[in-house]
């Protein structure tokens, strides 16, 4: 995808010089639903109240919009309270045979022009959105149809001559091109992965096979990424049939396995799984297949419907916000001779792409898979389904000892800081992708105390195993830093020949980099490539926008709010007072309000006073007079130094006084357990993936040349900016770091605190400057994904 330039003496453009006054938007949902449809009606709902517009709710999708009367319905503020943690559509979604039909489309018209509807915000996914497309395009025809007819006059035609449409791709099945995540798409990986982790359990206990069926009609992602992030041992999908002669070579891999003490075997089979015959390959042959090759217990386990339940998860209810808000702004901003476009999500940037461009890419997948070419097929799906594919090969088949070319290369691995989910996903990952790049792969148990001390063991293939799923650090890990002994580190590094070095954890890890990086002239042992990898809750580290940890983090503050708030919603008029993690990096409370739906969430990052308690005091007063009498504020734990979390409690309680009273909940470190996110699984594994195939390409190119590792580009970060992975060194990230309160000096995510306000019934200057240039899809972009 093309990305938008910002040429010089451009003016910023922000929310407030855009109007809705006259403006009425229609929001339906279609198809089949998916988690974080509610989010997305909701910011729709909001942010087009907020701008002054109409905002109607149009019940049952299209066939609401074509029977019209009690279907169509104005939406309030309060309508969609209480919505954000809610599955499925509160609207409703049916799939309708009247609107393919011309005269549908025409009643359909007459509806949305009797209450001065032309701006239609649809979510769905391709069948929804090339419906939206074609009624667009046959508009101003159905209007002259209605003004011949006599149903309306000449002046509506003039009046309503234009139809906008933007379009939110909300689908489990991740099947919509130019888009790295449909809005349910995580939620489901959520379910697909906690039955998984369940089923593991019961497995090993009996020595079992389990085959397990996911969702995702003729799109393999589902089955791809939940394979990827349970680390299973064989994979059924679409776009990528297995070879000739899969069912030899399946038995031969699950018996290996067996043989090397591994007590399950896990096959993911998505429901659309196909030979490269084109014929289907069902879970039932596959368990015929095991049982009669290979003699195991085997069982079918087929998730259904069960994948598109259940409560959206903070990533979802993120995007979804997002989008909402993204498509209201698009809506405001659209022109007839623009075309119908979809705000979507590349890497981690809001995107604005053409429409059909996107459902014709989406076509060519299935095209491309009748027809066998199914190399084109995984293209056109996206370079992140390709990474993902690429990745799983090289770290689910171990090839034969003999064929790996051996580097004589010895790689060490640590972890440093405090714990995060996901940590053991990206070691296992490395561990992996070092031994097929012919290395020997050293672990350092307890961050740099136990390097000092020795702690250092070669690490193999199966001694990782079963790793992705797991919380904490396997490998131990401290907040020490190196910087007293550099000696013992470097006689350490000496002693176990370690060529290069990949750091996993947070801002102590980055520190420790620097500390490494400035002691290279006194010892040279230090002259190695060094990365790292961003692995802490906080979300704090340069150079990238996200970390690994942050996003079970925020699942676990989400979740906790959503009980909270139901808490609080029971004994009415109650406020309650959160307390999350990050050090003085606010990202988790933030984000976690975004997700939560929260009144407030005070930062270390924006400054606040005693007015601003008293404007959210007075703000909460308000809304207990409504029907919605419960509030939810955040606090970042280290905002205030005064301001702390049992004074804004005692605060509220007081100015509160006969309105509402006030509780608080310290997370603490509940943060920085349980069983990692399938974002952090994925993301720990791909990240590591990358920084392993770094190092490699550094010891190769100094086998061949003979040069030391002595230049600032030797040292780096590995990490998400905007769209791409980009690799910094330390250097560079230096200037742009705060080391006092251990935080980037710039961070991506503020921009949408103005959101989470807007949202929240505050006003708020947003900046849109980023927003309203169409981007065109392309096959493959420049460089690497940045999605998961």
């Amino acid at each position: 995808m093309d990305a938008p330039s910002t040429p010089r003496g451009f003016l910023r453009k922000y929310l407030e010089h855009l109007s809705g006054a006259g403006i009425a938007i229609g929001v339906l949902t279609s198809g089949g639903d998916a988690q974080g449809m509610n989010a997305a009606v909701r910011a729709v709902v909001r942010m087009g109240i907020y701008v002054g517009a109409k905002v109607y709710f149009i019940y049952e999708g299209y066939q609401g919009m074509v029977s019209g009367g009690s279907n169509i319905v104005e939406a309030s503020w309060e309508s969609v309270s209480s919505i954000l943690q809610m599955g499925g559509t509160i609207i409703g979604s049916a799939r309708c045979q009247a609107f393919r039909t011309r005269e549908g489309r025409l009643k359909a018209a007459h509806n949305l022009i009797q209450l001065g509807i032309t701006n239609l915000c649809v979510i769905g996914g391709d069948g929804s959105l090339t419906g939206a497309n074609i009624f667009r395009e046959e508009w101003s025809g159905l209007l002259e149809e209605l003004a011949q007819s006599g149903k309306i006059d000449s002046d509506a035609v003039k009046t309503y001559a234009y139809l906008n449409i933007v379009g939110m791709v909300g689908s489990i099945d991740n099947d919509f091109c130019g888009t790295d995540m449909t809005i349910g798409t995580d939620s489901a990986l959520h379910r697909i992965i906690e039955v998984i982790d369940a089923i593991m359990t019961t497995a090993q206990s009996h020595q079992r096979t389990f085959v397990l069926e996911v969702m995702g009609r003729h799109c393999g992602y589902l089955a791809l990424v939940s394979a990827l992030a349970c680390g299973a041992d064989w994979v059924f999908l679409p776009e990528s049939p297995p070879e000739e002669r899969w069912e030899e070579n399946m038995c031969v891999k699950l018996s290996e396995n067996r043989a090397r003490k591994k007590r399950l075997n896990i096959i993911i089979v998505a429901e659309g799984a196909i030979d490269s015959q084109n014929k289907p390959i069902t879970s039932e042959k596959i368990k015929d297949l095991v049982v009669k090759q290979l003699g195991y217990d085997t069982r079918v386990t087929i998730l259904g419907h069960v994948q598109r339940g259940g409560t959206p998860s903070a990533f979802d209810r993120i995007l979804a916000s997002r989008m909402g808000v993204e498509a209201v702004i698009a809506l405001l901003e659209a022109t007839p001779e623009i075309p119908a476009c979809v705000v979507s999500l590349s890497g981690n940037h809001a995107v604005r792409l053409p429409l059909m461009e996107c459902v014709q890419m989406t076509q060519d997948v299935q095209k491309a898979m009748d027809e066998r070419k199914f190399k084109k097929a995984v293209q056109l799906r996206g370079r992140n389904f390709e990474s993902n594919l690429n990745t799983y090969k090289r770290l689910c088949i171990k090839l034969p000892d003999s064929q790996i070319v051996k580097s004589n290369c010895n790689v060490g691995i640590i972890n440093v800081g405090a714990p995060a989910a996901g940590m053991n996903a990206a070691v296992r990952s490395a561990v992996r992708t070092g031994i097929s790049d012919g290395h020997r792969m050293f672990a350092v148990y307890d961050g740099f105390d136990g390097f000092s001390k020795g702690q250092i063991k070669e690490i193999g293939w199966t001694d990782v195993g079963g790793w992705t799923g797991q919380g904490g650090s396997i490998l131990g890990t401290k907040r020490i830093l190196p910087g007293k002994y550099l000696e013992e580190i470097a006689e350490q590094m000496r002693a176990h020949s370690i060529n290069a070095l990949l750091i996993i954890g947070g801002f102590e890890a980055y520190l420790g980099l620097l500390e490494l990086s400035a002691a290279r002239e006194k010892h040279e042992e230090f002259c190695v490539p060094m990365i790292m990898v961003p692995a802490t809750v906080s979300n704090n580290v340069p150079g990238s926008d996200f970390s690994i940890g942050a996003d079970t983090a925020l699942n676990t503050i989400t979740d906790t709010c959503d009980r909270l708030k139901q808490s609080a919603s029971g004994t009415k008029r109650r406020v309650f007072i959160i307390e999350t993690m990050g050090g003085y990096c606010g990202y988790l409370a933030n984000m976690g309000g975004l997700a939560a739906g929260a009144d407030a969430a005070y930062i270390f990052e924006e400054p606040f006073d005693i007015r601003d308690l008293q404007s959210n005091v007075e703000h909460l007063t308000q809304k207990m007079k409504t029907s919605i009498q419960r509030g939810l504020v955040l606090r970042n734990e280290n905002c205030s130094e005064n301001y702390t979390t049992d004074f804004i409690c005692q605060l509220y309680s007081e100015e509160g006084k006969g309105v509402f009273d006030c509780r608080k909940n310290v997370l603490g470190h509940m943060q920085q357990g349980g069983a990692p996110s399938p974002f952090d699984r994925n993301f720990g594994t791909k990240l590591s993936a990358k920084a392993m195939q770094w190092i490699t390409v550094k010891l190769k190119d100094s086998q061949r040349t003979g040069r030391k590792f002595v230049t600032d580009d030797s040292v780096c970060v590995l990490g998400i900016s905007k769209r791409n992975l980009v690799f910094q060194s330390v250097a560079d990230l230096k200037k742009d770091t705060d080391f006092d309160h251990r935080i980037p000096k710039e961070q991506w995510w503020l921009k949408l605190r103005p959101v989470m306000k807007i949202l929240a019934k505050y006003k708020a200057s947003y900046d849109v400057s980023d927003s309203g240039q169409l981007e065109h899809v392309h096959l493959h972009p420049q460089e690497e994904s940045a999605g998961i």
